[in-house]
């Protein structure tokens, strides 16, 4: 423990919330305060990125015509998902995978345009612009747990079609559509575990010691 720690209580709080963040599919409706929506916005904003070059961009989605384009996108998506999954296809299509139309509101998470001219932390690793996108959307999902709010990340469309939809220029990419809003209960366990299609791997899996595949 250093000087700088925050107190116990503090501390706790902030584990609870990682602990208890889950990728959200159900939702209660209801709406999200503007304040408390821009509160959220700015905890995603503050995220580390590389070379201090914020490459998120979000788009509040805010009109219904547009957000059920959306979830058209997503629902066809889907569909290739399960043919791609073979015999799983049928499991799959079980799944709850999105709550566009239930969630009271819906983000677009982009990475900006013109991320070429960013060469300070990239030059090898050109995809930290991603990594720092992926850090704002940890903020925003771990502030928005603390605020008792769910939020799901949905990852099933095409990228270049949702681009075109949104207007985007050339280069910039969607990541993610973002459902946030009240929810009736947090899982206890990550959803996918809970309806049996995926099981969690301990850390100790993905932990190793000085070279790659040994053990501490």
């Amino acid at each position: 423990m250093t000087d700088h720690a925050y107190s116990a209580a503090e501390r706790a709080a902030i584990y609870r919330a990682i602990g208890e963040r889950r990728d959200m599919r159900h939702f209660a409706g209801g709406t999200v305060p503007p304040e408390l929506l821009g509160r959220l916005l700015a905890a995603a904003h503050q995220a580390p990125s590389v070379g201090l070059m914020q490459p998120w961009r979000f788009i509040r989605i805010s009109q219904p015509a547009l957000r059920g384009r959306i979830q058209v996108l997503v629902e066809q998506e889907r569909v290739r998902t399960a043919q791609a999954l073979g015999e799983r296809s049928d499991e799959f299509m079980k799944l709850k995978v999105e709550g566009i139309e239930q969630c009271a509101e819906v983000l677009v998470a982009a990475l900006m345009d013109n991320r070429e001219a960013h060469i300070f932390g990239r030059r090898t690793l050109p995809e930290m612009d991603l990594a720092s996108l992926a850090c704002a959307i940890q903020n925003l999902w771990l502030a928005a747990r603390a605020e008792g709010l769910g939020l799901g990340w949905v990852s099933l469309f095409d990228p270049q079609a949702l681009a075109s939809l949104l207007g985007m220029p050339a280069g910039a990419k969607p990541v993610a559509v973002l459902c946030l809003g009240p929810v009736e209960a947090f899982y206890a366990q990550p959803m996918l575990v809970e309806e049996n299609w995926a099981e969690q791997r301990p850390l100790s899996d993905m932990l190793y010691e000085n070279h790659w595949g040994e053990c501490p």
